[in-house]
C-alpha cells in the first residue's frame, strides 16, 4: 500500500461512507430516487449525483459543459452554481443509469487511492480552482461522503453510521469551525469560555476560550463558571452544524445555560457548510 499514512484514515472514512451509499440506493426503485433530502433543493438523485460528480474531478475528469436552468432557487452564489453542475446534468438519469455511474466511479476511485504516492501536501486543484494540499481534498472527501450518506439516510429513513469513520472525520472537521463560529460569528464576549457537551453515538467535551483579543481557540479543558454551556446530542449537532436544520426545529434537543443571547447567536451561526 503506497497511500501515506497521514491519508490512510481519510481514504478509509471514504471507503465506509461511499460503500454504504451504494448499498442504501441500489435496491431503489425509479420513484425512491426522487425523494427530498435535507440538503436544501436536492433530492436522493441529487445528492448522489453530487457525490459521483466531486469524486470524478478528483479522478481529474473534465467538468461537463452545460447550463443551468433559471429556475433553481435553491442556487444563489458562485459556489453553489459551481457544485449543482454536476448535478443538474445527471437529473433526467434513470436508476440504472445512476447506480452503474456510481459503481464505476468508486472502482476507480478505489484504484486511484490504491496507486496514490503523492505526500499529504501535494498540491491539487479543489473545488472552483482553488489549489489544496491533498490532505485536504481527501479529507473534504471523507467529511462530504459522510454527511451526504446521512442526508440519504434521513431521506430513505435508515439511520445508521453515526458513529463510523466517516462521523469521526466530520467530529473533527465541525469542531476546528467553532472557534470562528463562537469568538468572530456570534461574537462571544472577550476573556469567556463557552463549553460544549454532546452525546450519542460520538461524545466530547470541548471548550471555546475567547482571549484577551477576541480570538478563539479549542481546547478539551473543561471550564470554571463558562459564560454558556450547550449540551445536545450528535446527530442534532451534525444537523445544525451541516445547515440541514434551523435551531428553531431542534429547540426541544438542545439545553442551553448562561448567557441566552449568547447562546442564541452562536445557534444562529452554528452552521458551517450548506
Amino acid at each position: 500500500m503506497s497511500l501515506h499514512p497521514t491519508l490512510q484514515p481519510y481514504a478509509d472514512a471514504w471507503t465506509h461512507s461511499i460503500e454504504a451509499i451504494s448499498e442504501l440506493v441500489q435496491p431503489l426503485v425509479e420513484g425512491e430516487w426522487n425523494r427530498r433530502t435535507p440538503c436544501p433543493g436536492w433530492s436522493v438523485r441529487d445528492v448522489v449525483s453530487h457525490v459521483i460528480g466531486l469524486d470524478c474531478e478528483m479522478l481529474g475528469d473534465p467538468r461537463p459543459i452545460h447550463t443551468l436552468p433559471r429556475d433553481l432557487f435553491h442556487v444563489t452564489n458562485e459556489h453553489q452554481r459551481y457544485m449543482e453542475m454536476q448535478v443538474d446534468v445527471r437529473r433526467h438519469h434513470t436508476a440504472p443509469e445512476m447506480t452503474a455511474e456510481l459503481e464505476y466511479t468508486i472502482i476507480r476511485r478505489n484504484r486511484q487511492l490504491r496507486n496514490e504516492s503523492r505526500e499529504p501536501g501535494a498540491k491539487v486543484r479543489g473545488p472552483l480552482g482553488a489549489e489544496i494540499t491533498l490532505e485536504e481534498a481527501m479529507r473534504n472527501r471523507a467529511f462530504d461522503v459522510w454527511v451526504h450518506e446521512q442526508d440519504l439516510r434521513a431521506a430513505l429513513g435508515r439511520p445508521g453510521n453515526l458513529d463510523s469513520p466517516g462521523a469521526q472525520v466530520a467530529r473533527d472537521v465541525l469542531l476546528a469551525a467553532l472557534p470562528k463560529v463562537v469568538a468572530k460569528d456570534a461574537g462571544a464576549p472577550r476573556s469567556s469560555a463557552i463549553v460544549f457537551d454532546v452525546h450519542g453515538p460520538i461524545e466530547f467535551l470541548r471548550t471555546i476560550r475567547v482571549d484577551i483579543q477576541g480570538r478563539g481557540t479549542l481546547e478539551t479543558a473543561p471550564a470554571l463558571g463558562p459564560a454558556a454551556t450547550l449540551t445536545l446530542d450528535w446527530e442534532t449537532y451534525v444537523r445544525l452544524a451541516c445547515g440541514r436544520v434551523a435551531p428553531e426545529a431542534v429547540a426541544d434537543r438542545v439545553k442551553t445555560e448562561g448567557d441566552p443571547e449568547l447562546t442564541t447567536a452562536i445557534l444562529r451561526h452554528f452552521a458551517v457548510t450548506q
